[in-house]
């Protein structure tokens, strides 16, 4: 697969899924970078704005596996992972595979559970296998966590501590539609004459898999790469900050703008690539200092006032401006 099919298969994806949620295109965009970067997602914002529908939506047109888990407090991590039941007719232990056994897993209202509970994800996102009864199973590929949480109410919650935030690639939110998306939301659910859409599938699991790792060939110039770093390390030195990005926030900022550059149907990485993704890369890893609570400022805000301070680097440092692809290369005679 080459990068075009990428950019192709991509659009028709996304094309799909708004089928489903109207007038969101960048933040579906964003959730698509982050499948296709092999990450985990946090969706976080206000109920009713079709989160858990994006993750079904992206599911069903992918052709991927989907296991929802409802995060209560009462959740105990074996209701994640699975456990072992003894079976009594062969007289031994039989291990029943949780819902985390799946290609894409919806952990919604994530901050619900206890902190036992969230931490039984950890070794399934980052590891992609489950430990279990002293035996250690793979997930198959590919394994992404769509995971959602509601900001605004913190009764009965648990907040993620930041080393499980930082397991998250991107952490994006929908908004509130205009008007004119909200009345076309309605104007599809009285044409339809039912609440459920039912999606086509536009790709299955092989080909996922095989976009994945057509995004491996998006070029990177090291003046780009280096103009990452600086925006992670401008972060650290932020006295607005008690702790900036760490090197995963780097790698996010790589993955997410390759992904990017291929859906834009490029094959090099630009810098707008990289200030495109940067929020959601990299705000949920930011830790501010207690003062900074009191003046209604967040990650997101600090994040846009390093890349206005941090160099851009020069269009003609980028790299050329289309690198040809392995079939558009004539055959030696």
């Amino acid at each position: 697969m080459n990068l075009r099919d990428v950019a192709d298969l991509g659009a028709r994806l996304l094309d799909e899924v708004e089928r489903a949620i109207v007038g969101k295109r960048d933040q579906l965009e964003l959730i698509l970078l982050g499948i296709l970067a092999d990450g985990h997602v946090l969706l976080e914002d206000v109920p009713g704005l079709a989160k858990t529908l994006a993750a079904r939506s992206f599911a069903e047109a992918s052709g991927l596996d989907f296991s929802r888990v409802q995060f209560t407090p009462d959740l105990l991590p074996a209701d994640v992972t699975g456990s072992s039941i003894w079976h009594q007719r062969d007289g031994d232990f039989e291990f029943r595979p949780g819902p985390v056994f799946t290609h894409l897993l919806l952990a919604d209202e994530i901050n619900r559970a206890p902190p036992k509970t969230q931490a039984a994800l950890l070794e399934a996102m980052q590891e992609r296998q489950v430990t279990s009864d002293g035996l250690t199973r793979p997930l198959e590929r590919p394994f992404l966590v769509l995971a959602t949480q509601n900001p605004i109410e913190y009764e009965g919650t648990y907040p993620l501590p930041e080393a499980q935030l930082d397991r998250f690639l991107l952490r994006t939110g929908f908004g509130y539609p205009d008007a004119d998306a909200e009345w076309e939301m309605l104007a599809r659910r009285i044409e339809r004459q039912e609440d459920e859409v039912v999606l086509t599938q536009v790709i299955d699991r092989m080909t996922l898999l095989e976009m994945q790792a057509a995004v491996e060939l998006v070029h990177v110039e090291p003046s780009v790469g280096r103009y990452m770093i600086d925006i992670v390390t401008a972060t650290r030195a932020s006295t607005s900050l008690a702790v900036g990005a760490s090197p995963r926030g780097s790698l996010a900022l790589l993955k997410l703008s390759r992904c990017r550059a291929a859906l834009q149907r490029r094959d090099f990485v630009t810098p707008d690539d990289v200030k495109a993704v940067a929020v959601p890369a990299l705000a949920h890893r930011l830790l501010l200092k207690p003062e900074l609570w009191v003046q209604r400022r967040s990650g997101e805000d600090i994040v846009r006032e390093t890349l206005e301070t941090v160099p851009t680097p020069r269009a003609d440092d980028v790299g050329p401006e289309r690198l040809p692809h392995p079939e558009d290369v004539a055959p030696t005679p």
